[in-house]
């Protein structure tokens, strides 16, 4: 995502956007990862060392209500964010070092969609998380 995009839908959905809403916003963009509020803190504060960690929390939150982010909860305790993007994708998260790996998979959507038609159903949404651990370099 480029750096200013999650600043620029802020500016579009109406928000007054401080200096310290815009450095969170442009370490969300820039953020190839999933981070938790507390490493968007760490991130940000780099930048900014007056951010609090309370700013971090409610601009976030600012941004998840807004549509703006996605919050994801990957059985770690943790909420981690990413942005709200048009483009579908699932994720395969690594129980041992957390690591988060976004993937599409074409059979996988076209499964999903005939499960929910031999149920009875149109399929408008999912969302796919899969828990995994490295394999041995024996299997």
């Amino acid at each position: 995502m480029n750096p200013s995009d999650i600043e620029a839908a802020a500016v579009a959905a109406g928000m007054r956007m401080t200096e310290q809403r815009r450095v969170i916003a442009r370490v969300l963009s820039a953020a190839d990862d999933h981070p938790d509020v507390e490493e968007v803190y760490r991130r940000a504060s780099a930048q900014d060392e007056a951010i609090s960690i309370a700013t971090v929390y409610r601009t976030v939150r600012m941004f998840e209500e807004a549509g703006i982010l996605e919050r994801h909860d990957f059985g770690d305790g943790r909420s981690r964010y990413e942005p709200a993007s048009e483009d579908h994708h699932d994720h395969l998260i690594d129980i041992q070092s957390g690591r988060v790996i976004e993937f599409t998979n074409e059979e996988i959507e076209r499964l999903q969609t005939e499960v929910a038609r031999k149920l009875g159903y149109r399929l408008v949404d999912h969302r796919l998380e899969l828990y995994a651990v490295p394999l041995d370099k024996d299997d």
